[in-house]
């Protein structure tokens, strides 16, 4: 009976296909974003808060990206990005936050890494773009994007909290 059971399997895993490990990105392979923080005329003006994360095809979160808020007490107001990643990892948050910007042009370089600094396989992924804005807005923009072995380049539309958002994944 043993052997029957061993042959059977034999059998049915040379008949399977055969699994493929995915690739990492290629190491010099980078996804440089810019855009605009518009300047709003309002007399009660806030800087936003921003939050800017890489999910895979699974919908997980593999990257914050980057994190501009003032005081932790407003991590939440980011509620996309705080229900997904926020609130689970404490070091991420204390790793990634940095400061409100003012209105302005602005442009950062991501290079393919997950959270704990290891290369992403090549497949597809979304980069997701919080902005919000105490006495403001709320935008909420998602962008599908493929990282692999070529160029590709990506542009959003404008909000009311955004100016033109460009991502181009470029592979040297």
């Amino acid at each position: 009976m043993k052997n029957k059971f061993w042959c059977q399997l034999l059998i049915a895993l040379s008949l399977a296909p055969t699994l493929s490990m995915a690739e990492p990105i290629p190491a010099a392979a980078k996804l440089d974003v810019s855009f605009e923080l518009p300047t709003i005329d309002t007399s009660m003006y806030a800087r936003p808060y921003v939050a800017v994360w890489v999910e895979n095809s699974e919908r997980k979160s593999v990257k914050t990206v980057e994190l501009w808020v003032g005081k932790d007490e407003w991590l939440k107001d980011l509620r996309s990005w705080w229900r997904k990643v926020g609130r689970y990892d404490r070091e991420l948050v204390d790793a990634v936050t940095s400061a409100t910007r003012p209105a302005g042009e602005y442009r950062f370089v991501w290079d393919g890494t997950t959270d704990s600094g290891e290369p992403l396989e090549q497949g597809n992924y979304t980069v997701h773009i919080e902005v919000v804005r105490e006495h403001g807005g709320r935008n909420y923009l998602r962008q599908k994007i493929t990282l692999g072995d070529s160029n590709a380049s990506y542009q959003l539309e404008p909000t009311e909290e955004t100016g033109e958002i460009t991502m181009s994944y470029v592979v040297k």
